[in-house]
């Protein structure tokens, strides 16, 4: 009796449960405020734009009607395509680099493994508007102004640094006996990486696959400079939205345009938050 007392684990304080929920209702509400408030006005009348009203009144869903009408020179169904291909281009780019690239650092020992590691770290604090205008000259100059790969490879070289540290980290704590078998067993390097490394880091090549599309398509500055009405994506065309009166902004339509572009990221983040949780964990736990 005495030692099942010994290991019985002890009480939490009641000022302590009750400090953690505080805590998470805090940050729940200061990350889903903006949303919600964003959803108010856009299920909102027009002409009831600026009422302070902290639900829904004067519901109308007439804003979405107006986020895709081209009659006003909008043309956000285009520019949710031109997101979709440019987010899904750097995703695709940036995890078979990426891939390649935290398996060498992981698995490979070479002269400057180290170097290129903290340069790789380095790329992704590296301020964007410093790049705004020498890249905007450079792709004037070569003709790619206003084209697809002028927004593609600026946000590889974003996002490559966030694939490169959470896959080899991945990489890094996968059992090394698997891979030593298959190289027993008559496989090469390239094999054994694609044969039974790469499905072990299916988890964390999901995680990393969502993460590098949500930054790719969230990407404005660059987009801004680098697009035309052709090819601009959905963060330039909704900043852009003309409304009835061209000296004013129309507030509703611009959120109805936000919510249509969040509601899918939300969704896909909270059906596969389990695997995103686990492949941002599950390199930093050794079995």
């Amino acid at each position: 009796m005495r030692d099942q007392h010994a290991t019985r684990r002890p009480a939490v304080p009641l000022w302590r449960s009750t400090r953690t929920y505080v805590g998470a209702f805090i940050v729940l509400v200061w990350g889903l405020g903006p949303f919600y408030w964003m959803l108010v006005t856009a299920l909102r009348d027009e002409n009831y734009t600026f009422d302070s009203t902290p639900w829904p009144t004067h519901v109308t869903l007439a804003n979405f009607r107006a986020a895709f009408d081209t009659s006003r020179g909008n043309n956000f169904g285009r520019a949710v395509l031109n997101s979709v291909v440019i987010g899904a281009s750097t995703t695709v780019i940036a995890l078979i680099l990426g891939m390649m690239a935290a398996y060498a650092l992981a698995r490979i020992s070479f002269r400057g493994k180290t170097l290129v590691s903290g340069l790789i770290l380095s790329a992704s604090m590296f301020p964007v508007v410093v790049l705004a205008t020498p890249l905007f000259q450079l792709f004037t100059n070569i003709g790619w102004y206003g084209h697809y790969q002028a927004m593609i490879i600026p946000n590889i070289s974003f996002v490559l640094p966030l694939t490169v540290y959470i896959l080899s980290s991945f990489f890094t704590e996968l059992p090394w006996e698997l891979e030593e078998s298959a190289r027993i067993d008559g496989a090469g390097r390239f094999q054994a990486f694609r044969l039974i490394m790469l499905p072990l880091a299916a988890p964390a090549v999901f995680t990393t696959a969502i993460l590098a599309f949500i930054a790719a398509v969230n990407e404005y500055l660059l987009a801004s400079l680098l697009s035309v009405d052709r090819t601009a994506p959905v963060t330039v065309a909704i900043a852009h939205f003309n409304g009835k009166d061209p000296n004013v902004a129309p507030y509703t339509a611009i959120m109805a345009g936000g919510v249509i572009v969040s509601v899918p990221l939300v969704i896909m983040v909270l059906l596969f938050q389990r695997r995103i949780i686990s492949g941002l964990t599950a390199g930093g736990v050794k079995s």
